[in-house]
């Protein structure tokens, strides 16, 4: 039957298209393309879940509470913290922290710097200076300590026969104050200087080769070159390293731990008592969970300070490199 519309014309009929219903193959597909990513982070979340936030906020948990093994948790609110921020040791020891950082993380840095500024030359058997880098990274901590402990004895030690040829007198390096500090400092240096070299390295592969061509059209030397082109194309990896020692100094445990015998006093003096050693000593040799559980938790704000104040160091010295261009 003919639709009537307009005279003259008529209508036809309206045609309805089937909606084909999907198959269970074509839901399987829209469900694995929705899924999939999520599936494929999951793995990393479950275990930062189970071995990243859960430890934290189970160690902040603690830190409000008395706690020690073999007894229930008595909830103390901020007694803790108190205690902390009015203990002389837990001063102490975060002023040996920041020196051995200091004393391990500059020199680290500027022999990483110029290691891996020699080793972007071309040179023979560069590939064998390359793998030589990582061999005390290698190293395990215990090896390199006790090796270093030897070499820094007072009576028999390398280094001082090595400072007897000076006619210096032989230096106690465990009992003394700086003189431990700097002992850690050097293994600490050592283990880690190849490490930062080869990420150094790295990154001054990654500058164009066109910048040094120029710059060497342009009359500059080799310093200049390396102040006016390595330097600026490192900014962001000798950001990373900064921020990498910084923790890696911040959390330094098994060099003084080692250095000192297993005694987490960090000496006789606490001349080299870290906050690791510190957390290490309330919660293993005193027992009191809830004080070291708390250490940890200020050491971890402390961390992420660093960090923060790091980067804006950073991000302020690259405004105002681009302001003075």
């Amino acid at each position: 039957m003919a639709l009537q519309t307009a005279p003259g014309r008529t209508a036809t009929p309206a045609v309805t298209r089937s909606v084909p219903q999907p198959t269970w193959r074509g839901r399987l597909f829209r469900f694995e393309t929705r899924a999939a990513p999520y599936l494929y982070v999951s793995p990393f979340f479950l275990l930062f879940f189970a071995f990243g936030l859960f430890p934290l906020v189970w160690t902040a948990w603690i830190s409000f509470n008395e706690f020690t093994l073999g007894s229930p948790m008595t909830f103390v609110g901020l007694d803790n913290y108190r205690w902390l921020f009015s203990s002389p040791e837990f001063y102490n020891s975060l002023w040996r922290t920041i020196t051995i950082g200091i004393l391990s993380t500059v020199p680290q840095l500027l022999l990483a710097l110029g290691l891996a500024h020699l080793l972007n030359y071309q040179m023979v058997v560069r590939n064998f200076f390359r793998i030589s880098m990582l061999m005390p990274y290698a190293t395990s901590v215990a090896a390199s300590t006790l090796v270093f402990a030897q070499l820094f004895g007072r009576d028999a030690g390398f280094v001082n026969w090595v400072l007897s040829w000076f006619g210096v007198d032989a230096v106690d390096w465990r009992n003394g104050d700086l003189t431990a500090q700097i002992a850690i400092a050097v293994i600490v240096t050592w283990r880690w200087t190849g490490y930062n070299a080869l990420i150094y390295l790295a990154g001054m592969q990654s500058i164009p080769r066109d910048l040094y061509e120029a710059a060497a059209i342009d009359g500059a030397s080799k310093w200049q070159q390396f102040r006016h082109v390595t330097l600026p194309g490192l900014r962001p990896t000798i950001l990373f390293t900064v921020v990498v020692s910084t923790i890696g100094a911040t959390q330094l445990f098994g060099e003084p731990l080692l250095f000192g015998n297993g005694q987490a006093n960090g000496g006789a003096m606490n001349q080299y008592q870290t906050l690791g050693l510190f957390m290490y000593q309330q919660g293993w040799e005193y027992f009191n969970l809830g004080r070291a559980a708390t250490v940890a938790w200020v050491t971890f704000v402390l961390v992420v300070a660093l960090v923060l104040l790091n980067t804006g160091i950073a991000r302020w010295r690259t405004r105002e490199g681009k302001a003075a261009r």
